[in-house]
C-alpha cells in the first residue's frame, strides 16, 4: 500500500544541535594505530547531525530553525552558506573564543560503512541558559528535534520546554550515552539505531524481534513511541498498542551510509511537521533515507520532496 504524503499545511520545526565540516577520508581499511596508510579520495564539506537533519527537512520543504552555536572562522560561513541554499534559518550563537566544530570520518571503500570522531567546538558549550534564551522559539514549533552532539543538559532542558508547550519531540540519542531518566518520559518519539537501542536498553538488537524487545523497554523507560531504525532492515516503529516493522525503501546501490540517519530523522520531522500518521511518517523517512546512501557526503546527499514522492510512487 502506498503511503499517503500528501502534505497539508505545515507546522514549524526547531532542531538543535552541532554543525561540524565533514573531512572524509575514503580508504581500503582503516589504519592500524602508528600506522600510515594512502586513501583513495578526500572531500571537506558540511555535516553534524543536528544540521544534517535541519538541512535533510529544509530541502524537503520544512519551514526548519536550526538552533546551535559556531566559532567566527571559514568552517562557520560554510555552515550558513549551506543552511542558505537548502532553506534552514539560522539561531546561532556566534563564539569567537572557540571554533566551528569538525568531524574525522573514514569511510571504507567497498562497503561505504564510515567511522567517525567528531570534535563540537563551539558547540560544546550550548547551555541551558542559551536554551532559555530560545525558549519562545521552540515554544513556537510544531515539532522539536534534538540529538546528543551538544551538551546533554541543554538538550534536556530543550526537551522540557518543548514538552510543557505541547510540542512533538524526537529525540536521536546519537552518539550512544548514558541518559538521565528524566529524558525518556520528554520524548514522544525515540529514533535510536541498534547500537544505540542496547546500549539505552541492555538488549542486542540483531532482528526485527530484539528491536521490539528493546523498544518494549523503552516505552518502560518512558519514552511515547520508540523508531528503532535497523539498516538495510527498514525501521520497526513501536509504540503502546502499535507495532509495525517498515521495510526499506531502495533507491539504488549504496555508495555511502555516513549520512544515512540524519536523513532518516529529518524526514521523520519533516513527514510529522506536515501531519502525516506515524507509520507513513516512517515510510517517508526510510526513503529520504533510502536515497541519500546512493550519493556521497552528509549534508550535499540529502533528496529533494519531488525526488521522495517519486521513489514512493515507485515503490508502492
Amino acid at each position: 500500500m502506498r503511503a499517503d504524503t500528501t502534505m497539508p499545511e505545515q507546522k514549524p520545526i526547531v532542531i538543535l544541535g552541532v554543525f561540524v565540516a565533514d573531512t572524509a577520508y575514503r580508504a581500503a581499511r582503516a589504519p592500524r594505530m602508528g600506522e600510515t596508510i594512502l586513501g583513495s579520495d578526500f572531500k571537506l564539506g558540511p555535516g553534524g547531525k543536528g544540521s544534517n537533519q535541519a538541512v535533510a527537512a529544509g530541502r524537503l520543504g520544512a519551514d526548519v530553525t536550526f538552533m546551535t552555536r559556531l566559532g567566527r572562522d571559514p568552517f562557520a560561513d560554510m555552515a550558513r552558506a549551506t543552511w542558505k541554499q537548502a532553506g534552514v534559518k539560522a539561531a546561532a550563537i556566534e563564539t569567537p573564543d572557540s571554533y566551528t566544530g569538525a568531524a574525522y570520518i573514514f569511510v571504507e571503500e567497498t562497503t561505504g560503512n564510515n567511522a567517525i570522531i567528531v570534535c563540537p567546538g563551539a558547540a560544546s558549550q550550548i547551555s541551558p541558559a542559551d536554551i532559555e534564551e530560545s525558549a519562545e522559539l521552540i515554544r513556537s514549533a510544531g515539532v522539536f528535534v534534538t540529538q546528543l552532539e551538544q551538551p546533554i543538559d541543554a538538550a534536556l532542558r530543550a526537551l522540557e520546554i518543548a514538552r510543557q508547550a505541547g510540542v512533538t519531540t524526537i529525540l536521536n540519542p546519537a552518539p550512544a550515552a548514558k541518559l538521565p531518566d528524566a529524558m525518556f518520559t520528554l520524548c514522544d518519539y525515540i529514533t535510536p539505531n541498534e547500537t544505540e537501542a542496547a546500549e539505552l536498553t541492555g538488549i542486542a538488537v540483531e532482528t526485527v524481534d530484539d528491536a521490539r524487545r528493546a523498544a518494549d523497554r523503552l516505552i518502560e523507560m518512558g519514552v511515547g513511541t520508540a523508531i528503532i531504525t535497523l539498516g538495510e532492515k527498514g525501521a520497526l516503529l513501536h509504540g503502546k498498542g502499535q507495532s509495525e516493522h517498515v521495510p526499506p525503501v531502495a533507491a539504488g546501490p549504496v555508495v555511502e551510509t555516513t549520512g544515512a540517519g540524519d536523513a532518516f530523522n529529518g524526514g521523520l520531522a519533516a513527514a510529522l511537521s506536515r501531519g502525516m500518521a506515524p507509520a507513513d511518517a516512517v515510510r517517508f523517512a526510510c526513503a529520504v533515507a533510502g536515497i541519500s546512501v546512493t550519493r556521497p557526503g552528509t549534508a550535499p546527499s540529502m533528496p529533494t520532496l519531488a525526488e521522495v514522492e517519486a521513489l514512493l510512487g515507485r515503490n508502492s
